[in-house]
C-alpha cells in the first residue's frame, strides 16, 4: 500500500475510533491497538511531512508554545442570559414570552455547564479557528488548545462552507480531583474549583500543558451555518450529533410548569453530571419565535439562566481535627453531624486556617449553617450562636505537627500554618517526588507511582532510605520486575554526584528555588561550609536576602534536617558543589530572553547570564537592563522597543559576556 493511502486509511480509523471513545463512551479496540496505529501514523507522516492535514489526530497537540494570544472579533457576539433566581421569576419570564407570542412556546431545558463558553469555526467541514467567549464582541484565538480535546471534531462529515458552534470548556470532575491532587504532591497552588481549573488551561501558552488537563466540552449552540437552513433548536442539536459534537443534553417542555420541573430535578441529580453545573439554561425551541422576540441590550428575551442557589442546612460541630497535607500546610476541618446537602451526605466541612476559625469563631459543639462552595466543597457559612453551649472554647491550631511533632510555622503571608518537619511522613510523597526531580536530584525511573509503591510498601520513610534500598525488594513491587529494579537503583546511585546544588533544591527548603541552591553551592563549595555559615555571610551572596537566610539557618537547626543530612552523608552522597564558581560582573542587571536564539536554547543562555551574577526573568518592566531577541520573538520585543530597553542579538549577549569575564 502506498504511504498516502495508508496514511488516509490510519486517519478515518483514529478518527472513528476516538469519536467512539470521546463522544458517545462507547469503544470498540483497546487503548493498545489504538496507540499502535497512531504510532505507524505518526512514522508515516514523519516520513513524509508534505501528507499532513490539519484533521490528522497527530495534529492536536502542537509543539511550540505561544508568547500570547491574539484578539478574534466574534462574528456573531456571544450572548450572555438574563438570571432568574425563583420559581416565580422563572414564571414571569415564561408570561413575558407568551405575551410575544401568543400562541404558545415549547421551551427546551439544558444544565448550564460552569466552564469557559468559546466559539469554534468551521470551513468547508475543517476545524480552522477557536476562540474565548471575552466580553462577548472579542475574544481570545485560542485554536490550538482547543484542538487538544478530543470530543472537537477536526473535519466533520458535512462540509459546509461555513459554520461556528458556541460551546463550553469544562475539566470533567474526576480530572479535577485528580490534578489538584498531583499538584498537591508537587507543591503547587490547588485550583480552587474545576471551572477555574479548565479556564486556566485554555489559556495556557503551551498546547502540551493544555492537553495534559484532559479538558472536554458540550455544544449547545449553532451561531452561524452557510448551506443549511433549521426551524427549531432541538433540529440543530440534532445536526450537531449528526456531526459528531458531544452536544449539552436536553429536554423539551410544553409549558414552563414543566420546565420548572425538569430544571427541579435537574438540580437534584446534579451530581450526576459528569461536569459542574451552577444553572439550567430554558430557550424557546422554535427559532421563529425566538426573531419576533429578539434581545435587549444586554440579553435575549427567548431565554433564561435559572441559577441554583447553594443549599444550606444547620448541623452541629462534633470535633474539630486537624490534617497535614502533602506540602506541609495543617488543615482544620469541622466534623459535623450527617446531613444531606446537594445530594450527597456531608460530615465534615472545611474550616480553612486558623484566621476563619478565628473570624467565625467556630467551637466543638457549635452549630452552624453548612453548605456546598461552588457545589464541591462543604463549608461553614455562619455559628448561630444562640444555640451555643456553655462551656465551649475558642479554637486554636496545634503548635506542633500532628503527625511528625516537628515545630509549625506561619507562612510569610500569614495565611497558613505549616510543618516544619524534613522528614515528616505525610509530607513524605510530595517531598520524595520533589526530592527525585528532574531538576533536584534527577533521579531517572522515580517518578510518582513508582514513589507511591516504595511508601505503601514501607522501603522508604525519608528521602534518605533512598539510598539503602535493596534490589530484591524493590523488585517485588508491583509493574517492577529485576530490570526496573536494577535500573532504579542505578539512578539512584548516579543521583548521589549530582552536587551540592541540586541537593539544596532537592531538600525542599522554603525560599531556596533552583537557583538559589546554585547560587549557594557556588559561593560555599560544600554543605557543611554553608552549615556554618552565619547570617550575615548568607545575605552577603547575591540574591540572597534575609527571609532567605533565616529559613536556611531554621532549616538546619532542626532534628529532622539533621538526621535526613547524616543519613545521606552515610550513604556517600556529595556535599559538594559541581557549580562554576559565580562572578558578580553583571550583578543588578535583569534580561530577558525572547524568541529563538541560533546557537543555544534560552536555558543555556540563561545559565551564563547567572553564571555572572545576573538575572533573568520572564516578563518585560521599566526595571528590565536588556533584552536578549531571537528569530519569531514577540509581544517582549516590542514592549521593550516602546520602553526603551536596549535589545541585544545572541552574537551581542556574547561579546557582553565575554567582556564581563575579563
Amino acid at each position: 500500500m502506498d504511504p498516502k493511502t495508508e496514511i488516509e486509511q490510519l486517519r478515518d480509523i483514529l478518527n472513528e475510533h476516538s469519536y467512539r471513545y470521546y463522544v458517545l463512551d462507547a469503544p470498540t479496540i483497546s487503548d493498545y491497538e489504538y496507540d499502535r496505529m497512531l504510532r505507524r501514523l505518526e512514522e508515516l507522516e514523519g516520513d513524509h511531512p508534505e501528507l499532513i492535514t490539519p484533521d490528522s489526530p497527530t495534529q492536536r497537540v502542537g509543539g511550540k508554545a505561544a508568547e500570547g494570544f491574539a484578539q478574534v472579533r466574534h462574528r456573531v457576539p456571544l450572548e450572555s442570559l438574563q438570571d432568574v433566581f425563583s420559581t416565580e421569576e422563572l414564571m414571569d419570564f415564561g408570561r413575558r414570552v407568551e405575551e410575544a407570542v401568543p400562541e404558545g412556546a415549547v421551551y427546551d431545558v439544558e444544565p448550564k455547564v460552569d466552564g469557559l463558553s468559546v466559539a469554534l469555526e468551521y470551513e468547508n467541514g475543517l476545524f480552522v479557528r477557536g476562540a474565548t467567549r471575552g466580553d462577548g464582541q472579542v475574544g481570545e484565538d485560542v485554536t490550538e488548545n482547543l484542538r487538544t480535546i478530543p470530543s472537537i471534531p477536526l473535519r466533520l462529515p458535512e462540509a459546509l462552507p461555513f459554520l461556528i458552534v458556541r460551546g463550553e470548556v469544562f475539566m470533567p470532575k474526576k480530572s479535577f480531583e485528580q490534578l489538584n491532587a498531583q499538584r498537591e504532591i508537587n507543591g503547587e497552588p490547588l485550583f480552587a474549583n474545576p471551572r477555574n481549573a479548565a479556564a486556566g488551561s485554555l489559556r495556557q501558552l503551551d498546547p502540551r500543558v493544555a492537553a495534559s488537563r484532559k479538558l472536554d466540552i458540550r455544544v449547545f449552540n449553532i451561531q452561524w451555518a452557510e448551506g443549511r437552513t433549521f426551524s427549531t433548536h432541538t433540529e440543530t442539536l440534532a445536526y450537531l450529533e449528526s456531526q459528531r459534537f458531544s452536544v449539552i443534553p436536553y429536554a423539551l417542555c410544553a409549558t414552563m410548569d414543566q420546565a420548572a420541573e425538569r430544571i427541579a430535578a435537574m438540580g437534584e441529580g446534579r451530581e450526576d453530571y459528569p461536569f459542574d453545573i451552577d444553572g439550567a439554561v430554558v430557550k424557546v425551541n422554535d427559532l421563529s419565535q425566538r426573531e419576533r422576540l429578539g434581545s435587549t441590550a444586554k440579553f435575549p428575551r427567548w431565554a433564561a439562566a435559572f441559577k441554583y442557589p447553594p443549599e444550606q442546612k444547620e448541623s452541629v460541630v462534633e470535633d474539630i481535627v486537624v490534617q497535614v497535607g502533602r506540602t506541609g500546610v495543617l488543615t482544620p476541618k469541622a466534623v459535623v453531624r450527617p446531613v444531606r446537602l446537594a445530594g450527597t451526605t456531608v460530615t465534615s466541612a472545611t474550616l480553612h486556617n486558623q484566621d476563619f476559625i478565628t473570624e467565625k469563631d467556630v467551637r466543638i459543639g457549635d452549630t452552624v449553617v453548612v453548605q456546598k462552595a461552588g457545589e464541591i466543597i462543604p463549608e461553614i457559612v455562619s455559628v448561630v450562636k444562640e444555640k451555643r453551649p456553655e462551656g465551649t472554647a475558642p479554637y486554636l491550631l496545634p503548635e506542633r505537627c500532628p503527625v511528625c511533632g516537628a515545630p509549625v510555622e506561619r507562612d510569610e503571608d500569614g495565611a497558613h500554618i505549616r510543618c516544619t518537619g524534613a522528614e515528616c511522613p505525610a509530607q513524605l510523597l510530595r517531598n520524595l517526588v520533589h526530592f527525585a526531580s528532574r531538576n533536584a536530584m534527577d533521579i531517572e525511573g522515580l517518578g510518582p507511582a513508582v514513589v507511591e509503591s516504595l511508601v505503601g510498601a514501607g522501603l522508604v520513610r525519608t528521602p534518605g532510605d533512598l539510598y539503602h534500598l535493596e534490589g530484591e525488594k524493590v523488585a517485588q513491587l508491583e509493574r517492577m520486575g529485576k530490570k526496573s529494579a536494577e535500573n532504579l537503583l542505578a539512578g539512584i546511585e548516579k543521583s548521589k554526584s549530582a552536587g551540592l546544588g541540586r541537593l539544596l533544591f532537592a531538600f525542599g527548603i522554603r525560599q531556596v528555588g533552583e537557583k538559589a541552591g546554585k547560587v549557594l553551592a557556588s559561593r560555599f563549595g560544600t554543605l557543611d561550609a554553608l552549615m556554618a555559615a552565619t547570617e550575615e555571610e548568607l545575605t552577603a551572596v547575591p540574591d540572597i536576602g534575609g527571609i532567605t537566610a533565616k529559613s536556611l539557618l531554621d532549616w538546619f537547626g532542626r532534628e529532622q534536617s539533621r538526621h535526613l543530612i547524616e543519613s545521606l552523608r552515610q550513604a556517600g552522597v556529595s556535599f559538594e558543589s559541581t557549580e562554576a564558581p559565580v562572578g558578580d560582573a553583571l550583578a543588578g542587571k535583569t534580561f530577558v530572553l525572547t524568541g529563538t536564539l541560533p546557537t543555544m536554547d534560552r536555558k543555556e543562555a540563561a545559565a551564563l547570564i547567572e553564571a555572572q551574577g545576573g538575572k533573568v526573568s520572564g516578563s518585560v518592566s521599566k526595571k528590565t537592563s536588556y533584552v536578549v531577541a531571537g528569530e519569531a520573538a514577540g509581544s517582549k520585543l516590542k514592549k521593550a522597543q516602546d520602553l526603551g530597553i536596549p535589545v541585544l542579538t545572541e552574537e551581542e549577549l556574547l561579546e557582553l559576556l565575554g567582556a564581563a569575564s575579563q
